[in-house]
Parts: structure tokens; sequence; C-alpha cells
């Protein structure tokens, strides 16, 4: 797997997961204090985000970083 394609994935498992829980790209943005644009970016690849940015999404959304990172 390509750098780019592990971020297209993390990208689109955020989305997935933004989306079980009914929220916009500002909720989760304001859930883990970031701007909507660094979540829109994140969610379409466009960025390789850090371990801590991960951590901050993955406890804003209550789940485990490995849940976060966890697809097929």
């Amino acid at each position: 797997m390509t750098r780019d394609q592990l971020k297209q994935k993390l990208g689109k498992r955020i989305v997935e997961l933004r989306k079980q829980k009914n929220w916009s790209q500002s909720d989760l943005a304001r859930a883990c204090s970031k701007d909507r644009q660094a979540i829109e970016k994140l969610e379409n690849g466009k960025v390789n985000p850090t371990l801590y940015t991960l951590l901050e999404i993955a406890n804003a959304m209550e789940i485990s970083l490995r849940a976060l990172v966890e697809w097929d």
C-alpha cells in the first residue's frame, strides 16, 4: 500500500465513523479542536496526520485509536 492509498483509506474510515455518529465535519472539528477545513483535508486524503491528531480524533469520537485505523 502506498502512502497516498493509506491516506485515502484513513480518510474514508474517518468519514464512515463520523457518519455513524451523525456528525458533520464541523461537529467533528469542534469535538477535537480542529477547524472544518482540516477535517475536510484529512477525509480527502490530502494530509498525512500526526499520531497525536489521530488520537485527538479517536478521543473525540470516543473510540480507541486502534478502532480508528482498523479496516479491511
